[in-house]
């Protein structure tokens, strides 16, 4: 009789335990263990528990292929989310690591595999060949495709969070963290109405922080309102202005009086000093309406200047993409209420820009065709699917949540954002209808923009740095798998994955750029470079951070040459750290949102 030391890993997070009926089978080459159940005495299957059995098989099994396990109920259903497994073969030896990290609902059974990375050609047992098509089937079933509305990205095919997969699910602590959360937020921001212009300061007297106070003071300041273009919460917009647009008539002694001694505005120009900011996009979008009061919105042009003393500054607004006398040019040197309304009006524009365009569009939802299509196109064993587990965590039901709960005819933005309802929809189609995948490229958005020479620009100094490492982490564990470029070629369920990428999820975009194949390494890293960096820099730029870029607390990797490359990432995220925290030493207004600690390693909220 042979005898394998099994250790079983439960799920750490609140109700992850189990107290059903749980067994397990050992699938080798040679047959199959004893259907064994595992109870050892005292409680087993604990939350956080590491448990080791030992588990008999009549014969030598060969090489391992399989662990299945079964749960049954016992009186009461009880969910169980196993972690991993581990099997010791027989006399010791090296334990073998299959990782789990599922949720086994029901009476029902589960096969895993063990966890070095195998490609479909690294495959040659039928069992497993076997295995992975059914794992395929299985999940095509589960995840499936739907338009939530037409002109932009498709997106996972469930009515609310509820009719998601619990494999996709927040855990209860993330559950119970984001509903605590949004139910303070919706009782600072939408309690009552605002009066006077200090009743904002009840949005922060428990969020009080010295980054927080500092805007309170200056936010009426011009070059403030310069230093928010750059690094503030929608820092993609601002590009070099080399011929000021038709539809923008300043004139030159217009803005004489913002600019240096002994300059003229074309010298500017002809110098690369002056930027613009256009938000033609939002003219003509349908107003919301609130409480039967209409809404307003406005479609400024903004014109900057990279002073050499006071940094990078605001010199005229218009309000309107159609000069005239109802769209006047507004001058530093206006009445001050009136110079400080348009950058008001300005500002107005660049939240609905901001929240629907930049963090929704570009993050959410882009993101969300990925994590679709790899849930349906690529198995657990995959290399591809491995790297990108971390990053896809929790955003199918973040994302389900924002359709019910903020962009729904009865959501939050329906009740209290000026494109609330049709608005938002027709702003996010035609920001759909232009978006190109290279501008999801920092290294190119910046170029494009003319943005690559503006002094203390942190949000580009630093998003190109995180890009850099990014794209360094996933070809080092790219070249771990794929020695070259028709590797990649030959590869078919990747090539099934980039298809449903390209052709289901974004679908009806002319101008987006991505094709429906993938010929090369290069394309690959640059690909999934896109899909990590938009899932955790890109997001955290407009958002939050709560779990850091690079730490894996599931374990999708076993090989050592996969942690190899990991280690080196975590390495290079470190030293970035050091220099973001060393470059924001004595400033005034620190730039952390670009901090690796304080990145998250996917879109959570």
């Amino acid at each position: 009789m042979e005898e394998y030391k099994v250790t079983v890993a439960t799920g750490t997070s609140e109700y992850s335990g189990t107290n059903n009926y749980i067994y397990v089978t050992l699938v080798g080459e040679n047959g199959q263990s004893e259907r064994t159940i595992l109870d050892n005495p005292g409680l087993d299957f604990c939350r956080g528990a590491v448990d080791e059995y030992k588990v008999c098989s009549p014969a030598p099994l060969g090489p391992l292929l399989l662990v299945r396990l079964e749960k049954q109920r016992y009186w009461v259903e009880d969910n169980w989310f196993c972690r991993y497994v581990t099997v010791e073969p027989p006399g010791g030896g090296i334990a073998l690591t299959f990782p789990c990290y599922r949720w086994l609902i029901g009476d029902v059974k589960v096969e895993i595999r063990e966890g070095t990375a195998k490609r479909l050609c690294d495959d040659t047992s039928p069992q497993l060949l076997a295995h992975r098509k059914a794992e395929l089937q299985e999940r095509q079933t589960i995840y499936r495709w739907t338009a939530w509305a037409s002109g932009i990205p498709k997106c996972i095919d469930a009515k609310t969070e509820a009719d998601l997969h619990q494999d996709v699910r927040f855990d209860s602590e993330k559950r119970s963290d984001f509903e605590g959360s949004l139910h303070y937020k919706l009782a600072i921001r939408f309690g009552k109405s605002w009066d006077d212009l200090e009743d904002f300061k009840r949005c922060f007297w428990k969020l009080k922080s010295p980054i927080a106070e500092y805007c309170m003071e200056h936010w009426k300041e011009d070059w403030f309102f310069g230093y928010q273009c750059l690094n503030g919460s929608n820092p993609r917009m601002i590009q070099r202005c080399k011929e000021l647009p038709g539809n923008f008539p300043v004139s030159g002694d217009m803005v004489q009086g913002s600019l240096a001694p002994r300059t003229t505005l074309d010298k500017e120009l002809k110098a690369g000093n002056i930027y613009l900011i256009d938000y033609a996009i939002m003219d003509g979008v349908p107003t919301n309406v609130i409480r039967g009061k209409p809404q307003y919105i406005a479609a400024p042009l903004c014109l900057l200047y990279e002073h050499p003393d006071q940094g990078l500054i605001p010199v005229a607004i218009q309000l309107g993409q159609t000069p005239g006398l109802d769209t006047p040019i507004f001058l530093p040197n206006d009445p001050p209420l009136a110079w400080l309304l348009a950058k008001i009006w300005v500002r107005h524009s660049e939240f609905q820009v901001f929240q629907l365009l930049s963090h929704l569009l570009r993050t959410h939802l882009l993101v969300e065709v990925f994590c679709v299509a790899t849930l349906r196109q690529l198995p657990a064993v995959h290399p591809v699917y491995k790297l990108l587990a971390p990053h896809l965590r929790y955003t199918l039901e973040i994302n389900c949540r924002g359709r019910t709960q903020l962009v729904s005819a009865d959501g939050i933005f329906k009740r209290v954002v000026s494109t609330g309802g049709e608005g938002l929809l027709v702003l996010s189609q035609r920001e759909y209808k232009v978006l190109t995948y290279r501008s999801l490229q920092p290294c190119w958005d910046f170029q494009q923009r003319g943005a690559t020479t503006l002094k203390d620009y942190f949000y580009r100094e630093h998003s190109l740095m995180l890009w850099d490492a990014i794209h360094s982490f996933v070809s080092g564990m790219i070249s771990v798998y794929y020695q070259c470029d028709s590797d990649v070629v030959e590869d078919p369920e990747l090539q099934t994955w980039i298809k449903d990428i390209a052709e289901e999820g974004f679908v009806d975009v002319p101008t987006f750029g991505l094709s429906n194949e993938l010929k090369n390494k290069a394309e690959l890293v640059t690909l999934l470079s896109v899909a990590i960096f938009t899932s955790t820099a890109q997001h955290a730029a407009t958002n939050n951070g709560q779990v850091p870029l690079g730490q894996y607390p599931e374990q999708y990797f076993t090989e050592p040459q996969a942690q190899e490359v990991i280690d080196r990432f975590r390495k290079e995220l470190k030293d970035i750290e050091e220099h973001i925290l060393s470059q924001n030493q004595g400033l005034e207004l620190p730039y952390l949102f670009l901090l690796p600690s304080r990145i998250e390693n996917s879109i959570t909220i």
